[in-house]
């Protein structure tokens, strides 16, 4: 490394110079304006033409470019905020709910006025101060004794206390100490008229913020709390929150957080970590690097000019992690309210506070995630779209926006009720809304090409499920439940997947063999269990359901599950297991257009599943007719609004038992 240094009368580096002029303007917070600083005092003994000059160079004005204290002013309104969600999205009523409770929290406590506690066995000094801070608009109570003093604190969150030094009994110091072990944060100002710098000093060392002499001004009085205050950050204590939007694709989480940030005035960015491996996307590289950049989190807010954005991190389960690192542990400080304030990218080796940044995680399935990363976030469940809410979405969103970007504005074709539904029935299966977006976009485009090519005889139309076909070929979809005729030894169940609801058959069948259980179709160990679990409780149980004890013996029983190249586990196929083994061998057939999902137990328990809610969206898509859940599910089930279940009958059970004459026809065979 080259140094030389410069004359007296050599003129400065107007580089040099105009970088001092911006770290003055960059407001940076104390320890990064000092380092920023030295790191310029080394820069100018340095040459201009060494690397180490163009290291600095860009690390300089990478700093004084960072939003250190630019910040944009939350917009409180819950009026507003419903609105923009409203307006913007059909539904979702749980999770717009909770946005607006965020919102209300936040407005109270940025409206809260500061505690204030005056503490002074003086009378005339009690009012005075009194007096003083109520007019500065600031909660004010009052103690006239160390004793009362701490008997209120025990009640109430203070922000200030300004407490006299000597005080029978339990004097200044006491009240200091005591504080300060209950709560930190509290900020204590001393007042005494018998001020020694040897008793400031003991105060100050014990965590006194300031100390105030007897007699004291008016002037010193209101400057020291509003001090004191600023300190504690009073207007920080709303600070920025981590949701988890967790759900099928399609269903609005991306958009829903681009909503929250236009309802509350932040800017939006949306940094995509899907498939990222790598620790430095996240950190950042350090400096001694070759091409070194920070990370993404301070590029972006580099990018939007603002310390408290909100920050949508897309896909966070498809995270990887291979020899450079864990890119999902680099996020836990990124995330952890207690940590994040002091956010150290690589590059920059500064703490940045990320603490009012509004974090929203996107993820397929939540569980996916790492536990310790998942713990600092609230997880809410975004479920799949009823046919009614498909077709709502799809008449005030989809349909004018398909109409605009076709170029159809002029003479803006009139979808019909029946024709949406019939799009949404027909030609969709998905939980979300994106392949129903494609398809109103597939007739847009023919009757845009129509319009073209016989523009003279095309006038608005207006477009009926009639016409669907026509534009969109034959159906693509069919009841496949409703249409299937009952088969003994196949049962209907109900999973969920990252796509949302599913409907699975599982077929069983019984050969000569040698007393073995095979299962195929690609499943998990958790599913293997299940179906083991099912099989020894029917035999356990063979005389309740009048099978032939010595059914097993010298012979195998297949179990299997279409669809054999998509990987599928959990816990709820237990029971629809039980039933296809069940209707096997009593030689009963089962009722297909009865679904099923539970947890099966030895003892014959059903155990409660989740993912109730896309699961009975399923069962209705697939014109399911009976859907069985296990009895402690009844109170999720009783929390959806009625045109989920429309339709569709809802029979809970506790015991296997109980499902058989439901499930199973009653022709051949025993009756259960």
């Amino acid at each position: 490394m080259k140094f030389f240094k410069k004359s007296e009368d050599e003129q400065q580096d107007p580089a040099i110079e105009e970088l001092r002029a911006k770290i003055a303007l960059a407001s940076m917070p104390g320890q990064a304006g000092q380092i920023a600083l030295k790191e310029l005092d080394l820069m100018s003994r340095m040459g201009p033409s060494t690397s180490e000059y163009t290291i600095s160079l860009t690390y300089l004005e990478y700093l004084v470019s960072l939003p250190w204290n630019q910040k944009t002013e939350d917009i409180l309104d819950i009026e507003r905020a419903e609105r923009i969600l409203n307006e913007h999205h059909y539904g979702l009523e749980n999770i717009k709910d909770r946005v607006l409770e965020y919102l209300a929290v936040k407005k109270l406590k940025m409206d809260r006025k500061p505690a204030v506690l005056v503490v002074d066995d003086e009378e005339v000094a009690r009012r005075n101060l009194e007096h003083i801070l109520l007019k500065e608009n600031y909660t004010v109570m009052t103690a006239s004794s160390g004793s009362e003093a701490l008997r209120k604190i025990e009640t109430v969150d203070f922000d200030v206390v300004l407490t006299d030094f000597r005080m029978e009994k339990v004097d200044g110091l006491e009240v200091l100490r005591r504080i300060k072990a209950r709560s930190p944060h509290t900020e204590v100002i001393m007042i005494t008229g018998y001020a020694t710098v040897d008793t400031a000093v003991e105060a100050m060392k014990k965590g006194a913020f300031h100390y105030i002499p007897k007699p004291f001004t008016i002037d010193d009085v209101r400057a020291t709390v509003r001090q004191a205050l600023d300190k504690r950050a009073f207007k920080q204590d709303a600070k920025g929150s981590v949701l988890c939007f967790s759900g099928p694709p399609g269903t609005g989480k991306t958009s829903l957080g681009k909503s929250i940030a236009l309802a509350l005035g932040r800017k939006f960015t949306r940094i995509s970590v899907g498939g990222i491996k790598d620790e430095a996307e996240i950190r950042g590289h350090r400096r001694t690097y070759a091409g070194a950049k920070p990370g993404r989190i301070i590029e972006e807010l580099r990018r939007t000019g603002s310390s408290n954005p909100l920050v949508i991190l897309d896909e966070l389960d498809k995270m990887g992690a291979d020899f450079k690192g864990d890119p999902s542990a680099a996020l836990l400080e990124v995330l952890d309210p207690e940590q994040n304030h002091g956010f150290t990218d690589h590059y920059l080796d500064l703490p940045f506070d990320l603490s009012d940044v509004i974090f929203i995680i996107t993820a397929n399935v939540a569980d996916n995630i790492i536990d310790a990363l998942r713990d600092r976030m609230e997880v809410i469940h975004f479920t799949g779209y009823t046919e009614a809410e498909k077709v709502q979405i799809s008449s005030r969103f989809l349909v004018p926006r398909q109409v605009m970007e076709s170029g159809l504005s002029a003479n803006p074709p009139q979808f019909t009720s029946e024709a949406l539904f019939r799009i949404v029935r027909d030609y969709t299966r998905e939980a979300g809304i994106r392949n129903l977006n494609r398809e109103i976009a597939a007739v847009c485009r023919k009757i845009a090409r129509d319009f073209v090519q016989h523009q003279e005889h095309v006038k608005t139309l207006t477009i009926d499920d009639k016409m669907i076909e026509r534009f969109l070929g034959p159906k693509k979809y069919f009841f496949e439940v409703a249409e299937e005729a009952d088969r003994t030894g196949v049962s209907t169940g109900l999973v969920w997947t990252d796509a949302g609801g599913e409907i699975i058959f599982i077929e069983a069948a019984r050969m000569k063999g040698r007393h073995e259980l095979i299962l195929t179709g690609s499943l998990g160990d958790i599913m293997r269990e299940s179906a083991y679990t099912a099989l020894s409780f029917i035999r356990s149980h063979s005389s309740l359901f009048g099978i032939d004890e010595d059914f097993f013996e010298e012979h195998d029983i297949h179990v299997h599950i279409p669809a054999g190249a998509i990987q599928k586990d959990g816990p709820s196929a237990g029971l629809p297991i039980g039933v296809a083994l069940l209707s096997l061998l009593t030689g009963r057939p089962a009722l297909r257009d009865v679904a099923l999902s539970g947890e099966l137990t030895l003892s014959g328990r059903l155990l409660p599943v989740g993912g109730v809610k896309d699961k009975v969206l399923a069962a209705k898509r697939a014109g399911v007719k009976t859907v069985v859940l296990p009895e402690r599910n009844r109170n999720v089930i009783e929390s959806f609004s009625k045109d989920i279940t429309e339709g569709l009958e809802i029979f809970y059970a506790e015991k296997f038992e109980d499902i058989a004459g439901r499930v199973l026809k009653k022709n051949s065979g025993i009756e259960c």
